[in-house]
């Protein structure tokens, strides 16, 4: 597979595919974070999973990575289906593996003020951002305990932690998603299972341009920066450290604290 695109640093923690006996699920695998996230597990060795509602988009990214000698399969996966949700974990079971990763990445954001958002949308937020991770969670738990390891990685936000005007809904959702995390890594410790979330600020994506228009565009995350974390996660997933939560900021933003 080509390294070129990624950083020495990314490249330099992908070297020797530490990753070969893991499966892998990335959710929202056709863009974004997503695909940049697919393209590194893959990089370090990983069988990935590609998780996204559009087929065309999901088949093209699968030949590119299949040609650069990564074993990958495109699932399409409707996240307000739960079906869908249910049949990306047996899939992946049956046909590359028991899944050992599972990256919850995939999100959708509607944006207004909460006196006059419509109900219909609020419930589409939830049900991609919060509800959808929690199925799919609870669909790969039972293969992680078999293996007797397992990582789970949902991509949370900065606004799973502050909240921003027009942002309610997201916001609601992303702190459901903190809240369910935080529980979660509690109940699978003693299975060998461990959850992190990351919380980033303005990453340059279509999400962000939309939610943010105000922010400079060269200012903001790189995707293969978050891509290039989550793949330090997984190679330092058996020391003796443990790194539960990320707050991640622009260079150019405020800090935290």
């Amino acid at each position: 597979m080509k390294s070129s695109i990624f950083p020495d640093w990314i490249a330099a923690l992908a070297k020797g595919r530490p990753l070969a006996d893991e499966v892998a699920i990335v959710t929202g695998a056709s863009r974004g974070i997503g695909r940049s996230v697919a393209e590194t597990l893959a990089q370090a060795g990983a069988v990935v999973a590609l998780a996204a509602r559009s087929a065309p988009e999901l088949e093209r990214m699968q030949q590119a990575l299949s040609e650069g000698g990564g074993r990958v399969l495109a699932i399409p996966t409707d996240l307000e289906r739960d079906s869908d949700i249910t049949a990306l974990a047996e899939i992946t079971a049956n046909d590359l593996g028991m899944p050992t990763i599972l990256v919850n990445n995939a999100g959708i954001g509607l944006y207004g003020p909460l006196g006059q958002f419509p109900i219909r949308h609020w419930d589409r937020v939830m049900a991609v951002n919060a509800r959808a991770p929690f199925i799919l969670c609870r669909a790969v738990l039972p293969y992680m305990r078999e293996v007797g390891r397992g990582t789970i990685i949902n991509l949370a936000s900065v606004v799973g932690i502050k909240g921003y005007v027009n942002q309610g809904a997201y916001s609601a959702a992303k702190h459901a998603l903190m809240g369910m995390s935080k529980v979660l890594a509690q109940e699978v410790q003693a299975d060998g299972i461990r959850v992190h979330t990351l919380c980033p600020g303005g990453v340059d994506t279509e999400m962000a341009w939309l939610s943010r228009p105000d922010l400079k565009r060269e200012e903001l995350i790189q995707p293969m920066e978050i891509a290039g974390l989550i793949l330090f996660l997984l190679r330092t997933r058996d020391g003796r450290a443990v790194i539960d939560d990320l707050h991640i900021r622009r260079a150019s933003g405020s800090p935290w604290f």
